[in-house]
C-alpha cells in the first residue's frame, strides 16, 4: 500500500474515536439521531477504506477482516439505537454502552493492524528525456525496482529543439529507445495528481533556461514539484575534476529536495545560497553503469563486427563544450582525425558525435553547419569508420579500447573510471610536427614582471637560464600533477623567488633554486582560471585574478596575505549579453588600478593602506579598457573594443582620448575567426612623445604621437609573421605579440613564430634574443600518461611529442598507460566508485522518506 493510502487509513480510524467518543456523550444525554447519523457516517468510513486496503493488499487481508466485523458492530449497534428511540429505552440504553466499547476495543485493533500488518509501498517515478542520458538514472532505478517495498516507473518525457528566436519546434519522444530490460510507462498514461508519487527523479535541471532543447513544460521542475514528497536532480553529467559556471545555480536546484553530486569536493561548485543539506554527494550512477557493463561487455550491433575485427578500437567524442569554445578550428581537427584514420588499417574509429551538436549548431553557429555536414558525408562515404547512433553510450564504451577528443566532457569521466586510456586532443593541431615548431610546444607565454632566468614550461616544469641569456634547463617540477598551468612565472623580490599561480591557489617561495615553502590562499574556485597575472610593488606580491574573487595581496617580509574585494565587480563584469570580461590592471604611485572592460570607471587600491576607491576617468570612451599602462604620470587605457586608446591623469583627473584611424585596419576574433573591434591592441611602448602599440587582434602595429594625436601603422623592423607558424603555437593569452616592458628599449614577444625582440625604439633597430633548450633532454620530462590534472585526472595530452598518430601506434613518449594507476586517479574525485552509487543513493532517500514528518 502507498504511504498517502496507509496515513489515509490511520487517519479514518483516529475519526472513529471522535465520532465514538462523541456518540457516548450523545447517548449520555439521550440524543439518538446525531447518534445514527453518526454510525452511518462511520460504516461509510470503514467499507471505503475496506475497499482500499482490500485493493491493495488483496482479498481476505486480516484488516479487511477486522474493518468487516466493525461494519457488523456497527450495524447491530445501529438497530439497539434505533429500538432505544422506539421502544423501551431503559432496558436498551446499558447494552448501547457495551456495544460501543466493544467498537472502541475494534477500532484500536483495526488501527494497530494497519500500523503493523500494512506495510508500506513507495511509487517511484523516473523522467528520462533522452534515452543516451539514461544512464544518469539507471542504477537508481535498478535499486528501486529491486526493492519488494516499492514500485518503480520510468516515464519518458518528450522535448523540443528550439528554433533561432528560441520557440520550441521539433517534438521527439524516445521512449523506444530505452533497452529492453527497462518498462517504460507513457507520460500521458500516469495521472501524477491523483497517485502523488513519493519520489520524483529528474535529469534535467535547465527547466525554460535551455536554449537548444526543452522539456515539456508541465515537467519543469517547479511544477512537477507540485505533485511528489520528494523530488531529487540527479546530474545527467558526470565530471573529471571541473564544472562550468553554466552548472552553478539551474533552475530545479530551487525545487528539488535533494541534489546528487559526485563527490563532497563539488559542494562548493554549487550556489552557496542552497541549503547545504540539500546537496548529497553519493558519486555518479553513470559510473555504476560503465563499471557493470565494461565486465560483461555486449555484443555488438550489426554491422560493427567486422569493422573491430582485429583492430584496435577507439572512440572519437566530439562535445557541445568544444564545438562552442572554438568552431572553426573544432570542425577542421575533426576533419584532421578522420585523415589520420582514414590512412590506418590497424585501426577502428568509431565517432559518436553528442546528440544535441547538429541542433546546436544549427541554432547557435548556423555558419559553419554546412561544413559538419561536408563532414559527416566525408566520414561515411569513405567508410573512415563507425558511425555511432545507438542511444546507449556505455556499451559503445564498453567495445573500446581507447578515448580520443576533448577533455571537458562526460565521457572522459566514463573512459576513466572503467580504466581505460584516454588521449586529450588539442583542437589546434591539424599536422605533425616539425623542427620548427619546438618553441611553440615549450614557449607558451612570456610575461612583464617575470625574472628572465625563470620559465615555467612542459606542464608544471620549472626551467633555468643562469645567465639570463634565454638558454633554458630542466630545474624541478613545481607539482604533482603534470599539466592544467597550474603557475604563471617566477618574480623575484630580495633573495627569494615566488612562483605566481594561475590555477594553482597556492605561492611557491624558492631559496637557492629550490622550493622552500608553499604559501596557501584561501581555496575560493575549483575550477581553472583562478588568476591572470601577478605584479611586484616594493615588499609585496599581487596577485590579479580571473575567477578568484579577490585581489591577492602578499606581503613577502611579514608573509600576510590580504584579499581585496571591494568593488572588484568593476574589473571582473558581465556585459549585457551575460559574458564575464576582465579589465586591464597596473601600478603607479604606489596605487593599483584596475580598468572595467565594459566603461570607463576604475578601482583605485592603495596598496600600502588598501583604500579602495571606484572612480571614472569622465573619458567619453564607454568601450572598456582590456589593457593597462603607465608612462610613469598618466594611465593608458587600451579598449576593450573598439579603436580609442584613452590617456588619463589619476593626480589631475586630466583625460584625452585617441581615435586611432588607419587605412584596412581590422580585428578577427582569436578562437572563432569572425571580424570584430574586440581587443586591437595587446600592450604599449613609449619613446618620447611616440607610444607604440603592439597588435592584440588586430592586424597592424600602429605608432601614436601623443601630441599630435596622429597615428599611422608602424611598420616593424623584424619579420612581422601574419598567421602562426602552426597549431603548436597557440598561446594561453592569445595575442599576437605583446610588449614585456614600457621602456624606449623594450623587449617584445611575437607569439606567432615565438621570437623575442630588444628593440630601440627612437632608432628603429632591434636585437633578436634567441630562446634555447638543450633539446636531448626534454624528452625525459615529457610527461605522457600521468595525473594530468585536478580537471583531468590522468591522461595523454597531444604534444609536440605526442601525436595522435604516436598514440594511435603505441608510440607514446613519457610515462606508459597504466590502468590500475588511472582508476586510483578517478576514484579521488567519486564517492562511491565502486558501482554502488544507485543502491546507496536509493537507500539513503529511502530512509529519508520514511522519517516522521516533524511539521506535522
Amino acid at each position: 500500500m502507498r504511504k498517502t493510502q496507509k496515513d489515509t487509513a490511520i487517519e479514518f480510524t483516529k475519526l472513529f474515536k471522535t465520532a465514538q467518543e462523541h456518540m457516548s456523550s450523545l447517548l449520555g444525554r439521550r440524543e439518538y439521531a446525531p447518534v445514527l447519523d453518526l454510525l452511518s457516517q462511520c460504516q461509510q468510513g470503514a467499507i471505503r477504506i475496506g475497499t482500499m486496503i482490500e485493493e491493495a493488499e488483496g482479498e481476505g487481508f486480516v484488516t479487511v477482516g477486522l474493518l468487516e466485523s466493525y461494519c457488523e458492530m456497527i450495524f447491530c449497534m445501529y438497530e439497539n439505537v434505533q429500538s432505544v428511540m422506539e421502544s423501551r429505552p431503559d432496558q436498551t440504553e446499558e447494552s448501547c454502552d457495551a456495544m460501543l466499547s466493544e467498537m472502541e476495543h475494534a477500532v484500536a485493533q483495526i488501527e494497530d493492524s494497519i500500523k503493523n500488518d500494512i506495510k508500506v509501498r513507495k511509487e517511484i517515478v523516473f523522467l528520462p528525456y533522452k534515452a543516451s542520458m539514461w544512464d544518469s538514472l539507471e542504477s537508481v532505478w535498478m535499486a528501486a525496482d529491486a526493492d519488494p517495498e516499492c514500485d518503480a516507473y520510468v516515464i519518458p518525457i518528450p522535448y523540443y529543439e528550439r528554433d533561432k528566436q528560441g520557440n520550441m519546434s521539433v517534438m521527439h519522444y524516445e521512449a523506444d529507445l530505452f533497452p529492453d530490460y527497462v518498462p517504460v510507462t507513457r507520460y500521458d498514461a500516469y495521472d501524477f495528481e491523483t497517485i502523488h508519487p513519493d519520489m520524483i527523479f529528474i535529469h534535467n535541471p535547465y527547466d525554460d533556461a535551455n536554449f537548444v532543447t526543452s522539456v515539456h513544460p508541465f515537467f519543469y521542475s517547479y511544477n512537477i514539484k507540485k505533485y511528489t514528497d520528494m523530488l531529487i536532480y540527479v546530474p545527467y553529467y558526470a565530471t573529471t575534476g571541473g564544472m562550468s559556471e553554466g552548472q552553478r545555480s539551474c533552475s530545479a536546484y530551487y525545487y528539488a529536495d535533494y541534489i546528487v553530486i559526485q563527490a563532497e569536493i563539488y559542494r562548493t561548485f554549487f550556489d552557496s545560497s542552497l541549503p547545504k543539506e540539500r546537496l548529497i554527494a553519493f558519486g555518479s550512477p553513470k559510473f555504476d553503469r560503465v563499471i557493470r557493463i565494461c565486465q560483461n561487455p555486449p555484443r555488438p550491433p550489426e554491422g560493427w563486427a567486422e569493422k573491430m575485427d582485429g583492430k584496435k578500437v577507439f572512440f572519437f567524442n566530439t562535445s557541445i563544450g568544444g564545438l562552442l569554445s572554438g568552431t572553426a578550428d573544432f570542425l577542421c581537427k575533426m576533419q584532421y582525425v578522420f585523415e589520420c584514420f582514414q590512412k590506418r588499417k590497424d585501426t577502428c574509429l568509431i565517432w559518436r558525435p553528442h546528440p544535441l551538436l547538429e541542433s546546436t549548431l544549427q541554432s547557435m553557429r548556423p555558419q559553419f553547419l554546412p561544413f559538419y555536414r561536408k563532414l559527416e558525408e566525408f566520414f561515411l562515404q569513405q567508410e573512415i569508420g563507425i558511425y555511432d547512433e545507438t542511444p546507449d553510450i556505455t556499451d559503445t564504451i564498453a567495445l573500446c579500447d581507447a578515448y580520443v577528443g576533448d577533455a571537458g566532457t562526460s565521457v572522459t569521466s566514463l573512459f576513466g573510471i572503467a580504466g581505460k586510456p584516454l588521449f586529450i586532443l588539442d583542437n589546434a593541431i591539424r599536422t605533425l610536427p616539425r623542427k620548427e615548431d619546438l618553441p611553440g610546444h615549450m614557449i607558451k607565454a612570456l610575461y612583464p614582471g617575470q625574472d628572465p632566468r625563470y620559465l615555467v614550461t612542459q606542464g608544471n616544469k620549472l626551467y633555468y637560464a643562469p645567465d639570463a641569456d634565454y638558454r633554458f634547463r630542466y630545474l624541478c617540477d613545481l607539482s604533482d600533477y603534470a599539466y592544467g598551468e597550474y603557475y604563471l612565472f617566477v618574480a623575484t623580490i630580495g633573495k627569494r623567488q615566488y612562483v605566481c599561480p594561475r590555477n594553482a591557489q597556492n605561492i611557491l617561495v624558492m631559496e637557492h633554486n629550490r622550493v622552500i615553502e608553499k604559501i596557501p590562499l584561501v581555496s575560493k574556485w575549483e575550477n581553472p582560471g583562478a588568476f591572470m597575472d601577478a605584479l611586484v610593488y616594493r615588499e609585496y606580491l599581487i596577485l590579479i585574478p580571473t575567477w578568484y574573487p579577490a585581489v591577492v595581496k602578499y606581503n613577502t617580509k611579514t608573509k600576510e596575505i590580504h584579499y581585496l574585494s571591494e568593488h572588484l565587480s568593476c574589473y571582473a563584469a558581465v556585459t549585457e549579453q551575460g559574458e564575464k570580461r576582465f579589465g586591464g590592471y597596473c601600478i603607479q604611485d604606489g596605487i593599483l588600478f584596475l580598468g572595467s572592460p565594459i566603461d570607463n570607471k576604475l578601482v583605485a587600491i592603495d596598496i600600502e593602506t588598501e583604500e579602495t576607491l571606484l572612480v571614472t576617468t569622465q573619458s567619453q570612451n564607454r568601450d572598456g579598457c582590456i589593457r593597462m599602462a603607465s608612462d610613469g604620470e598618466n594611465l593608458w587605457l587600451l579598449p576593450y573594443e573598439g579603436m580609442t586608446v584613452t590617456r588619463w591623469n589619476p593626480k589631475t583627473g586630466q583625460v584625452r582620448e585617441y581615435p586611432i584611424e588607419i587605412e584596412d585596419y581590422s580585428c578577427r576574433h582569436y578562437m572563432h575567426g569572425y571580424a570584430c573591434e574586440i581587443f586591437p591592441f595587446s600592450s604599449v611602448a613609449f619613446a618620447g612623445d611616440q607610444v607604440y602599440l603592439a597588435k592584440g587582434w588586430g592586424n597592424k602595429f600602429v605608432c601614436l604621437d601623443r601630441r599630435t594625436g596622429q597615428a599611422q601603422e608602424w611598420h616593424v623592423p623584424f619579420a612581422d609573421p601574419k598567421e602562426m607558424e602552426s597549431g603548436y603555437f597557440t598561446c594561453t593569452r592569445c595575442e599576437h605579440s605583446e610588449f614585456l616592458d614600457s621602456g624606449s628599449k623594450p623587449m617584445l614577444i611575437s607569439y606567432y613564430d615565438r621570437k623575442l625582440y630588444q628593440l630601440s625604439l627612437q632608432e628603429g633597430t632591434y636585437t633578436e634574443q634567441k630562446i634555447g633548450f638543450d633539446e636531448a633532454e626534454l624528452p625525459a620530462h615529457e610527461p605522457g600518461f600521468c595525473e594530468s590534472s585536478e580537471w583531468m585526472q590522468y591522461a595523454c595530452v597531444e604534444d609536440y611529442y605526442n601525436t595522435l598518430p604516436d598514440f594511435l601506434s603505441g608510440t607514446v613518449t613519457g610515462e606508459a598507460f597504466d590502468a590500475g594507476r588511472q582508476r586510483r586517479a578517478f576514484e579521488k574525485n567519486a564517492a562511491n566508485s565502486d558501482g554502488t552509487c544507485g543502491e546507496k543513493l536509493f537507500a539513503y532517500l529511502k530512509g529519508k522518506l520514511e522519517e516522521p514528518d516533524k511539521s506535522k
